[in-house]
């Protein structure tokens, strides 16, 4: 049975942007059930007020809440006690913006700062970890969950001592994927799409360029980050973009919304993930851009994924673990 008239607070430590990813999409499907939700910005350190929310217009339902903290976020990593303590109060003041106490706290906060001990305890207490736990901030989070939800086997595997129910979910996709039609192209040209932010470490960049580069005749299209917000760019990421804008059949798209990014995949023959495993922040066991993948009926080349490795057929994977070097090799296989 669906959620319904309930308010619920979705905790999120990504901000409400361009790029939607599972809680961005949770929130809109949750509002659409006829729920009122607010989804809470991780601080801002730039916002004028103190606590300020604004209503999604195009779902009806749907409040994002900006906040900025009125001591030194800093103290988070050299004092958390006094952190904790000081946050407790920060809560107070956006539980009060809300006006009115949730009856769910749906919390993606894997850094714990925002601990369920600061909301109502009359409210049903939802952790969904999505992101793999790193540290013991990550497993603190948890603390006061009633019930667990997260995209891998391996990360709910983490939490089991807290006892409470466990369940794998698999991530969010948002509905503009979901409604592609087919697209009228200028030439008959192969094109491969990548998404991603193109600034992250963890892509395997020497295959992703050898792939590139050893299949001239097709287009590469890439969605995601690829302008550093200050010049400080590490020296070898620096090279990896220039090496990508230098290359004639690959496009540099940035990040954009949600509705032009699927527009986008409905041009493309083939998708391409390319993560080296061993840096990887989920470590090769689910990515949301997946489902979004999916959602086009078009075939997706990729580095081994643990979520799929049992599904046949739904993705070209490669069987090691530890390695790409055959990844050029498929990924030439299946074009």
């Amino acid at each position: 049975m669906a959620l319904k008239n309930k308010i619920i607070l979705i905790i999120s430590p990504q901000p409400w942007d361009k790029l939607f990813v599972s809680k961005h999409h949770y929130a809109i499907e949750l509002a659409k059930y006829g729920n009122t939700v607010y989804f809470l910005n991780p601080p801002d350190k730039a916002l004028n007020e103190r606590v300020l929310i604004t209503a999604v217009a195009a779902t009806p339902g749907l409040f994002i809440i900006s906040h900025r903290v009125f001591f030194p976020y800093n103290l988070k990593f050299h004092a958390p006690g006094i952190f904790h303590w000081l946050m407790q109060w920060q809560v107070k003041k956006i539980l009060q913006a809300i006006g009115k106490p949730p009856d769910i706290v749906w919390s993606f906060d894997h850094g714990n700062l925002y601990p369920f001990r600061f909301f109502p305890k009359k409210a049903l207490r939802v952790f969904h970890p999505v992101d793999e736990p790193l540290n013991a901030a990550a497993i603190a989070s948890a603390n006061g969950a009633d019930i667990i939800f997260s995209v891998t086997n391996e990360i709910l595997e983490k939490y089991k001592s807290f006892g409470v129910p466990l369940h794998f979910i698999n991530h969010g996709v948002s509905n503009v994927f979901l409604q592609q039609s087919p697209v009228q192209r200028a030439d008959n040209k192969i094109r491969v799409g990548f998404s991603g932010n193109l600034l992250r470490p963890d892509i395997d960049r020497p295959v992703l360029l050898q792939i590139m580069k050893e299949n001239p005749d097709v287009i590469f299209e890439c969605w995601g980050s690829y302008q550093p917000k200050n010049e400080n760019l590490e020296n070898g990421t620096a090279i990896f973009i220039h090496a990508l804008q230098a290359l004639p059949n690959t496009l540099l798209h940035g990040a954009v919304p949600a509705a032009e990014l699927a527009a986008g995949y409905s041009r493309m023959d083939a998708f391409l993930i390319c993560y080296d495993i061993e840096k990887d922040w989920s470590k090769g066991t689910n990515y949301h851009k997946v489902m979004e993948f999916l959602a086009s009926g078009k075939v997706i080349i990729s580095n081994n994924i643990t979520t799929y490795r049992d599904k046949p057929g739904l993705i070209e994977m490669t069987a090691e673990r530890n390695t790409n070097e055959k990844l050029p090799a498929l990924f030439k296989k299946v074009i």
